[in-house]
């Protein structure tokens, strides 16, 4: 199983996933890793993220919708689904939910050395005093047991930014609102011009 594999996520990817949980801050959202194996599987390129859903976040029709026009629109980019995404309802909530973990599983069926990223609230809001260069963000992977454990908790995380300066930007689109501006896969089902893509976001 790839379990060691070295995780990097691309600035976009990154900051998508962090505006996405700060627009829905009283609801529990999650979103879906786009990448590649890179080096043999020794590591994965996160490139892409797509936000999925703020309410009802566990319902199976929508997902499923969901990951097949994600699946096949970036499949022709020659990119596929490497991970997931989740932030918690609760700010203090540093539990990994379990439709996170069933999520998790069903991508690994098709990507095993698969991430799982949890928000990690805490170091979220103590970004603009630390001025951290890592990702506020916590990675499961899943050990030889088949069960989603924390990596990196010697210390030396095996998930980092590809841009050092990508907290830096975050905290100015946190600032200046930028959040407001996201779309999901919820915004898109309730209404179809809206571009789940994103493309005018960091534009």
């Amino acid at each position: 199983m790839g379990g060691e594999s070295r995780f990097e996520i691309h600035q976009n990817a990154y900051m998508k996933l962090v505006l996405h949980a700060l627009k829905h801050r009283t609801s529990a959202v999650n979103a879906v890793l786009i990448g590649r194996s890179v080096g043999g599987g020794a590591a994965v390129e996160i490139v892409e993220s797509v936000p999925l859903f703020h309410s009802q976040i566990g319902l199976l029709p929508p997902l499923e919708i969901a990951l097949f026009m994600i699946e096949e629109y970036y499949s022709e980019k020659g990119l596929s689904i490497v991970g997931y995404f989740h932030a918690n309802e609760r700010f203090d909530d540093v539990e990994l939910a379990t439709v996170a973990k069933n999520i998790g599983d069903h991508i690994t069926r098709y990507f095993p050395q698969a991430a799982l990223l949890l928000l990690d609230n805490i170091k979220l809001e103590s970004l603009s005093k630390q001025k951290d260069r890592s990702p506020v963000m916590q990675l499961y992977r899943k050990d030889t047991s088949s069960s989603w454990k924390l990596a990196g908790s010697d210390g030396s995380s095996p998930l980092s930014l590809k841009e050092p300066t990508a907290n830096i930007l975050l905290l100015d689109y946190i600032s200046s609102g930028k959040w407001k501006d996201i779309t999901d896969f919820d915004d898109h089902l309730d209404d179809l011009s809206e571009d789940w893509l994103n493309p005018e976001l960091f534009k």
